[in-house]
């Protein structure tokens, strides 16, 4: 395959849900607009299932939002299969708490239409993800490259793209596209996650898909924002255009309906395949600092010894 088309869902949690039925007619409404736009995937964001907490039951303490959203994702997940199995097109699911020895893991789930499944756990967790008054996730302990239409292609979660050491061990890996669903509270999360997935595109030489979730959520009377956008980001290469943006949604903190939806026609994979072999303006390929001595050097002292 040497192109691809995306379909990225910025979702909007300002909507109130009142069932799971309800947002899973959301998702469906939402898969059939991608297949009408010719998507070959539609992207969804991280903690799409934080949108259900709109109908969590009253009082549910902090601690136990985790496990009330495993049990939905245990009907949500199914419902989800057999809706992607009546189409052409396969699905990130966004990411969902998934049950774990020792407690949860965020884990974002692929599904095909042949019935195929996949998934990745989050690396790297917040604080929010780590605190015992909250949500209290495990990280997750490896990290997968799928096969996909002919393409490698890997998911990164929202903080994981951020890590240079991750990022380090992709290099040699030859991917062909990364995909990054993300939440972020405020705009300077929106550009970590979001500057990183450009910077990754430039060091692996492939394109990276990004989307997360908009709006506020009203959570026990309390607003809890979301900022993001998305995008599908390039290699900068004179060939592919120079700026290393092939389709965004830029950075909004609240939406109306929905949220919107990108249609990233053409993502040039086979084009960024070919430049990895050979033709690229300045890449090395896979590089490691491995072999660079790093020395310091006290100037002061250095000073003093004129």
């Amino acid at each position: 395959m040497d192109a691809v088309t995306l379909a990225l869902w910025a979702a909007s949690l300002s909507r109130p849900l009142g069932s799971l039925s309800e947002w899973l007619g959301v998702a469906e409404a939402k898969l059939d607009e991608a297949e009408a736009a010719g998507a070959d995937l539609l992207m969804l964001p991280e903690w799409m299932a934080s949108h259900w907490l709109s109908f969590m039951p009253a009082g549910l303490p902090r601690t136990r939002e985790v496990a009330w959203m495993a049990e939905q994702t245990e009907q949500a997940l199914p419902a989800l299969a057999r809706a992607v199995a009546k189409r052409r097109l396969s699905l990130l699911a966004g990411s969902m708490p998934a049950p774990v020895p020792g407690g949860w893991v965020n884990r974002a789930h692929l599904l095909l239409p042949d019935g195929a499944r996949a998934h990745q756990d989050k690396l790297c967790l917040t604080p929010f993800e780590k605190n015992p008054a909250a949500w209290l996730m495990q990280p997750g302990r490896s990290f997968t490259t799928f096969d996909w239409r002919g393409l490698r292609i890997a998911i990164a979660i929202c903080l994981d793209i951020e890590q240079p050491a991750l990022a380090a061990r992709l290099q040699g890996l030859d991917l062909d596209l990364v995909l990054v669903p993300s939440m972020t509270e405020l705009e300077s999360g929106y550009r970590r996650v979001f500057d990183c997935a450009k910077a990754r595109a430039v060091e692996l030489l492939c394109p990276v898909a990004v989307v997360g979730v908009v709006g506020s959520q009203v959570l026990r009377g309390v607003a809890e924002p979301a900022t993001s956008g998305a995008a599908v980001y390039l290699p900068c290469e004179p060939s592919l255009g120079h700026t290393g943006i092939h389709a965004e949604i830029p950075m909004m903190a609240e939406t109306v309906g929905d949220g919107p939806l990108l249609i990233a026609r053409n993502v040039p994979v086979g084009a960024c395949r070919k430049l990895r072999r050979t033709g690229a303006e300045a890449w090395p390929g896979p590089w490691s600092a491995d072999h660079v001595e790093i020395e310091h050097a006290r100037l002061d002292a250095a000073r003093l010894a004129v």
